[in-house]
């Protein structure tokens, strides 16, 4: 794979920010109260991210190591602050749905992470797709969370009423609690999803299912041979 794309599908799937990482929780947990919000602030966090990661990159050889944390809060925090004034210039519904969590994005543990991590060690190309990625699998676990949230406590997706008056929305999955739960349900889904991919690397042609697989010992046999 290009080095280039795996960075994308590092970001997107194998280290997903939100959902493999567990980093940027705060903005998840409460702004995924519908799937517009999540887009919002996810777009808004990949601008931060992609650029960011372009100037850290840039400087790395500049910036001194005992000034390094100061002065990727500096860039990212002037990079939002942009970013914050054409959101309320342009997108004005946008600025007021997301609020104080766009300022906040200064302090967003997947941007000084990544810069920290990725950025301030690799080319600037290489620092670009990071962030890219990063930033959309962030968007995507935002926007996933919310739209689950907005349907089951709203009965609407994207805006659009969708179930009929009659039918009672689940209103505590637009609370605080309901954010939990439908981040738990959708990393309990993908670790499931991850441990019948790891169980095919190990037997070809297995289906998951170690009770009814006639080849199952081989699954074990690492591990025998291990205790041995």
């Amino acid at each position: 794979m290009n080095k280039y794309v795996e960075r994308l599908y590092n970001g997107i799937i194998k280290e997903n920010p939100t959902l493999i990482l567990m980093l940027g929780m705060c903005p998840t947990l409460a702004v995924s109260t519908r799937a517009m919000n999540g887009i919002g602030m996810g777009l808004s966090t990949t601008v931060v991210l992609v650029l960011s990661n372009l100037v850290i990159s840039l400087l790395r050889k500049v910036i001194p190591d005992d000034v390094r944390l100061p002065s990727y809060i500096v860039i990212v925090a002037s990079l939002v602050t942009v970013t914050e004034l054409l959101i309320k210039a342009y997108l004005p519904s946008v600025y007021d749905a997301l609020g104080i969590y766009i300022p906040l994005i200064v302090v967003n543990c997947i941007i000084l992470g990544r810069a920290e991590a990725y950025a301030n060690k690799n080319e600037p190309g290489l620092a670009v797709m990071d962030g890219l990625g990063m930033g959309i699998g962030f968007t995507l676990a935002l926007t996933v969370a919310g739209l689950i949230r907005e349907f089951l406590g709203n009965g609407s997706a994207f805006g659009y009423q969708v179930l009929p008056e009659s039918v009672e929305p689940i209103a505590i999955f637009v609370k605080a609690p309901g954010a939990f739960l439908v981040i738990a349900f959708i990393i309990m889904i993908q670790n499931a999803i991850g441990i019948k991919t790891r169980q095919k690397q190990l037997v070809e042609n297995c289906d998951g299912c170690c009770a009814t697989c006639a080849a199952g010992a081989a699954c074990n046999k690492p591990e025998k041979e291990a205790e041995k």
